[in-house]
């Protein structure tokens, strides 16, 4: 058997490398407990560094999805909230095509006055349909403009669809069809509007009771447009708490991954804070000798 000499070099040599090895992990473990991170660079870990990045790009995309069910949430509230306005104000158009009808053409005074009433209502009914979010109205469909209508009811806006990415292959639809909502140009809500203004005020009986049916069906067509609006909301409220979720996961899985668990770092740096010790206590009986020793 062939044996190696060991001398007073090598210890020495083997007990300093070990106190450096103990310190530096000394240093790198005192190093996490104050940033708090496990990873501080990449090469403290290749392997959860990939990871962390890979839920970085995830927690980034989810976020975007996030966002984008916000907004298009926003647009759609927008767009219920004045449909809702749109058929208060019509069903009290009805109302006052009804007391017209009641009145007959003995009254031209009152008949004058529900006309009036009839054309605010108008105005009030263009104003719901150019509701804007973020300066675009919610019935224009692609439009540059400000305004879905103009102050007469006719459409300005341009047709197209406004949609949002919601999750991985999933849009949504999140503007209004205003011609849908609101009727085509010459048998709009508007125009029906026009038309009642005009018969209460000259008496025309007959196209007070036609005005009468076609607010009804407006009011169909609103109502209707209004219970898209609804279920199309309801699913993107689902996408919004869906992407939520998935955030929370993705940012604890990051945690994990990127962060220290105190309470267990704790204990190793005082595991290591005893080695440490132990290595200066060895390394330093190991240097204490000296030429005198050897002339004993």
């Amino acid at each position: 058997m062939t044996l190696q000499r060991v001398t007073d070099a090598m210890m020495v040599q083997s007990s300093l490398a070990s106190m450096q090895s103990n310190l530096s992990q000394l240093a790198a473990t005192q190093q996490q407990l104050s940033s708090g991170r496990k990873l501080n660079v990449p090469s403290d870990s290749p392997t959860d560094t990939t990871s962390a990045m890979r839920l970085r790009s995830s927690i980034a995309d989810t976020q975007q999805y996030s966002r984008n069910a916000q907004d298009g949430d926003a647009w759609l509230g927008q767009a219920d909230t004045a449909l809702t306005s749109a058929n208060d104000q019509l069903m009290r158009a009805q109302d006052l095509a009804l007391q017209g009808a009641n009145l007959g053409a003995t009254s031209s005074a009152s008949l004058n006055a529900l006309a009036a009433e009839v054309d605010q209502i108008k105005a009030g009914m263009i104003d719901a349909a150019n509701t804007s979010y973020l300066g675009r109205p919610v019935f224009g469909g692609i439009t540059s403009g400000a305004k879905a209508y103009d102050d007469t009811g006719a459409y300005i806006g341009s047709p197209g669809v406004v949609n949002r990415t919601i999750a991985p292959g999933s849009t949504l639809r999140v503007d209004t069809d205003g011609q849908a909502a609101f009727g085509p140009a010459g048998n709009s809500v508007f125009d029906h509007l026009t038309a009642l203004s005009t018969a209460l005020r000259s008496g025309d009986q007959a196209g007070i009771s036609a005005s009468i049916s076609a607010l009804s069906a407006d009011h169909d067509q609103i109502s209707a447009a209004q219970t898209d609006v609804g279920t199309r909301q309801t699913r993107i409220e689902a996408a919004d708490q869906t992407a939520q979720d998935k955030l929370l996961s993705l940012q604890t899985s990051l945690t994990s991954v990127e962060n220290v668990d105190l309470p267990k770092t704790i204990m190793n740096l005082q595991m290591q804070q005893t080695a440490y010790q132990a290595s200066l206590a060895a390394t330093s009986r190991v240097m204490q000798q000296s030429l005198l020793d050897y002339l004993k």
